[in-house]
């Protein structure tokens, strides 16, 4: 067994590193972030590797005072799997031994203890960028400003570019990791170019998904009860929004806190302004040895960036009057001081301070009264930028054009339209990257560069003066134009999602290049083929809102006389998906379904085709239009007989599925979907992800249930769960949620109904899904209600109805009006309840056919028997059988059943009420401790 609280010893397995005590884990020396039941797993195996540890005490010991299932246990033994390195190296690491447990296998060794390491003791949930190895006259600004934190909660550090604002607030933060837990998380607005993007911004840093015009309600219910400390770099070019939202955030959010850089102020209540001053230089005064001159922290940081640029260096007394010159005229900026630094290897100390003088003389010479120092940090990056051969200076105008990390390819398509080859522009890029004028930016599959801000912004304005921007900007959205066709091409409509995701870090760059295509001065041609490249990569991306904004004004800038069918065919679906995401189930998401599936069939494209029959049934289904969408489950069932592909043929089967389901033939729902769940083809084309959600699953587990067999149901429910975790799809997750939970409430399983519920309400909340989150509401308003709060359940069920009718989404109505008119009849508002199940009854079209109608009619019969109408109960009473009868709804029939059995026992009928309760309970055969099947046998026993 391995003691793991031994001075928090490090416990070392090939590339990862454990401090049980501190809840740490480290791979290859940096924090890894991993939920802390899935840490607790893992500390627990790792205490005693080499044993099989049975499930049930591990999950003892894991929620200790919470009752799971196995289910959970397998999902975070998943979710540690592939933090150690996906199925190859995390099950190399995790055993599972089937029937018995799980063994940790992997060698250990243990190392030093926490107290011999440096770094945070808790990992941050997103990883800090890394502080200086070494900052320089900054350590009371650092103590004075976490003292400021702790005391106001809301500080910006102020000063000009370039002095070291990042870098401070950085070191404050990392030395903050501990007092906020790890919960410390660096939003950088540095790359931004649209205001009205800041509170996505700040979700995406937090992980979250936005899918609402205005995200600020949810995030605030994510913020709201967290100890966190934000912080927020380079806000200047977008503080008129930014300042009102952390405002309101501070205001709502008693535990956050916020440290912001910029170059103003927010002048927002309670904010605490610390200005961030140069770095102290040299007197101007004769007789300064170098320990005086030294002992300036502006010297110190120019003679350090000299040695690391040299390898070996030591200050004259020649020299040392020079450098104090120097530091002066630059005023103690930071970065002016480094990249003067970095020309004495070719300059010489003398050489550059003659050069500065050339260069600056005019600026420096009233530098120390009026001249701001943005001007004397631009005058740095001019001097810096004059020194570079043609060549390199026009490489580095063009790449101000990229906003955030780009590619040597792309930096290579936007030289080729400054007139430089590729081979002169991978020398000008390796240069500039040597000079400090590139950075290199890390990322997961290949290297991306990047402009320091200020460096952007100086060289941005010479690619203007030259008169060289409408150029590059066009250069620059052709080759994301490009860019993203060609990844479109390989990942159609119909083949399997996933083919944008791995290029979510060019996401700035395209923004930038949709803003300037729609531009007044720019070419929206470009922009119109860009926005419908760009569509599905905004649908992966789950950035509904932009989808949504970018192909509306696309198609309002089409060429009506030389329309190009399929790019409006592209745009239309798109369009349609995110405004049903965005705006709710409005007749513009059908307008632009109808549409686009007019396209796809002038094209004679069958893919997209059915990819569109897809998008327009989860639309129909949305609005309660059953039998619209099982009509489209047939059409679409035409279109798969065509293309001939197992994969088109088993959505299809799906698609009839749930339409049967909501429709109420369970018979015919549960054979589709079963059919569909045996011949799943490994190769799936169809890329039901670039629709927003895959609810392919959902309509098994319930329909299980209603037709007899609620063992099953839980058993598919859980396994729908399961998928649609794996998917990673905010939507999907939260639609299998929505329906699963159905099942536990059936059943009658309340604590699982209840994790489920909880579950749904936070996952809704935190990506900005605004119809699941009043589902979630109407769902545990129910469950209230089964627990006996009638109050509280009715005020969650009516809360919950507000939202989904202004939504139109109708899908839930019904149930939660059934639900509601029971509370209110629990409530001795009998009336009131029979109006309301009315209300229900009467917005089911098609003559009753809806899966829930054989329920409302119970229900209905129940309120009448509390008014002392138990003639017309019973008449209800027996429509609810009768259509329970049709739709091979044995679920409902049970109940129904229960409901006319306790009549018939009340009038004396003990007889007739046991010939029509006992043959239905005869015919389940599983499920027998579930709630209807245990009420059924009280009845038939009291019967007795």
């Amino acid at each position: 067994m391995v003691d793991t609280n031994d001075q928090d010893a490090a416990i070392s397995f090939g590339p990862f590193r454990l401090y049980a005590r501190s809840r740490l884990l480290e791979k290859d020396g940096a924090p890894l972030h991993l939920g802390g039941r899935a840490l607790d797993i893992l500390i627990f195996l790792v205490e005693r590797a080499g044993e099989v540890i049975d499930k049930r005490e591990l999950i003892k010991r894991v929620w200790a005072d919470v009752t799971v299932d196995e289910g959970s246990l397998r999902f975070h033994i998943t979710t540690l799997r592939k933090a150690l390195g996906d199925a190859g190296e995390g099950s190399r690491y995790v055993v599972n031994v089937p029937g018995r447990g799980y063994c940790f296998a992997g060698p250990l060794a243990r190392s030093e203890s926490s107290e011999t390491r440096t770094g945070p003791a808790v990992p941050s949930p997103h990883i800090l960028p890394p502080p200086l190895a070494r900052m320089i006259g900054r350590d009371d600004a650092v103590e004075r400003i976490s003292t400021e934190l702790a005391q106001h909660r809301f500080v910006t550090i102020v000063g000009p570019g370039g002095i070291g604002k990042t870098s401070v607030a950085l070191a404050v933060a990392h030395r903050e990791l501990q007092a906020f837990g790890g919960q410390v998380n660096f939003v950088d607005f540095g790359a931004l170019t649209d205001a009205r993007l800041v509170p996505s911004t700040i979700a995406a840093t937090l992980g979250l998904t936005v899918n609402s015009e205005d995200p600020m309600p949810g995030l605030l219910t994510v913020l709201r009860n967290r100890q966190m400390l934000l912080i927020f770099d380079s806000c200047e070019h977008i503080i008129d929004e930014l300042a009102p939202l952390a405002e309101h955030i501070v205001q709502e959010a008693p535990e956050l806190h916020i440290l912001a850089t910029s170059r103003e102020s927010f002048r927002t209540e309670g904010e605490r302004v610390h200005r961030l001053f140069p770095l102290d230089c040299p007197p101007q005064r004769d007789g300064l040895g170098i320990a005086d001159i030294l002992a300036y922290p502006a010297s110190q940081l120019f003679v350090e960036r000299i040695a690391e640029s040299l390898g070996e260096f030591e200050l004259s007394e020649e020299d040392a009057p020079l450098v104090a010159e120097i530091c002066r005229r630059l005023d103690g900026i930071a970065l002016a001081i480094e990249l003067s630094a970095g020309r004495v290897n070719a300059y010489g100390i003398a050489g550059t301070a003659s050069l500065l003088d050339s260069r600056f003389s005019l600026l420096w010479r009233g530098r120390r009264t009026a001249i701001p120092r943005h001007q004397t940090l631009s005058a740095a990056l001019a001097w810096s930028y004059d020194l570079l051969p043609a060549a390199e200076s026009a490489t580095l105008r063009g790449l101000s054009v990229f906003v955030g990390p780009f590619t040597m390819e792309a930096a290579l398509a936007v030289a080729f339209s400054q007139g430089i080859s590729e081979p002169e522009a991978v020398e000008a890029i390796s240069n500039l990257l040597s000079k400090s004028l590139i950075a290199t930016s890390p990322a997961e599959r290949r290297l991306r560069y990047r402009l320091l801000d200020t460096t952007r912004a100086f060289v941005g304005a010479k690619l203007v003066e030259n008169g060289e921007a409408p150029r590059v900007a066009r250069a620059h959205a052709e080759y994301f134009r490009d860019f993203l066709r060609d990844i479109a091409l390989k990942s159609t409509g119909m083949q399997t999602a996933g083919g944008f995701l791995p290029y979510a870090d060019h996401l700035p760059n395209v923004r930038a290049a949709l803003t300037w295509s729609f531009s007044d001065s720019a070419d929206r041609t470009i922009g119109v083929d860009l926005a419908a490249s760009a569509a599905q990569f905004f649908l992966e991306l789950t950035l509904l809102t932009e989808c949504y904004r970018w192909t509306k004004q696309a198609l309002v800038s089409l060429d009506t006389n030389s329309i190009d069918r399929r790019q409006e065919m592209t745009l239309q679906a798109a369009l349609g998906v995110s405004v049903m995401f965005t705006q709710g189930n409005t007749e513009a998401v059908r307008s632009a379904f109808t549409r686009s599936l007019q396209l796809a069939r002038d094209l004679e494209d069958l893919h997209w085709q059915l990819w569109l029959l897809r998008g327009l049934h989860i639309y129909l289904t949305r609005v309660g239009d059953f039998h619209g969408a099982l009509g489209t489950g047939e059409q679409g069932e035409s279109v798969a007989r065509k293309l001939n592909d197992p994969a088109a043929a088993l959505n299809v089967e799906w698609m009839l599925g749930v339409a049967h389901h909501l429709i109420g033939n369970q018979d015919k729902a549960v054979q589709f979907c079963e059919s569909a769940m045996v011949h799943n083809p490994g190769s799936q084309r169809l890329n039901i992800g670039h629709l927003g959600y895959d609810d392919r699953i959902v309509a098994l587990a319930r329909g299980l249930w209603l037709t007899g067999r609620p063992d099953r149901a839980i058993e598919a429910a859980r396994y729908t769960v399961r998928e649609a975790e794996l998917l990673e799809q905010p939507l999907t997750l939260g639609i299998s949620l929505i329906w699963t939970i159905y099942v536990f409430l059936w059943v009658g399983d309340w604590a699982n109904a209840e994790i489920l519920i909880e579950r749904l309400i936070d996952h809704s909340a935190r990506h900005f899904l605004g119809p699941y989150h009043a589902v979630g509401i109407g769902q545990k308003g129910e469950l209230m209600l089964r627990r006996g709060d009638t109050a509280g359940g009715i005020e969650h069920l009516r809360r919950s109805q507000a939202t989904l009718y202004a939504t139109r989404h109708r899908i839930m109505t019904t149930v939660f009006a059934t639900a509601l008119a029971e509370g209110l009849v629990a409530e001795n508002q009998p009336d009131e309840a029979l109006r309301t199940i009315n209300e229900a009854i009467a917005q089911i079209p098609d003559h009753g056919e809806s899966f829930d109608m054989p329920e409302m009619l119970r229900v209905k019969g129940d309120i009448l028997v509390r008014s002392g109408n138990t003639a017309e109960a019973e008449r209800c009473f027996r429509k609810s059988l009768d259509l329970s009868r049709r739709q091979c709804a044995l679920g409902w029939e049970l109940r129904g059943a229960i409901s006319l059995g306790r009549v018939w026992r009340q009038a004396g009928q003990a007889g007739e009420a046991r010939a029509l309760l006992a043959p239905l309970v005869a015919r389940y055969q599983e499920g027998l401790q579930t709630r209807d099947l245990v009420a059924a046998r009280e009845l038939l026993s009291a019967l007795n």
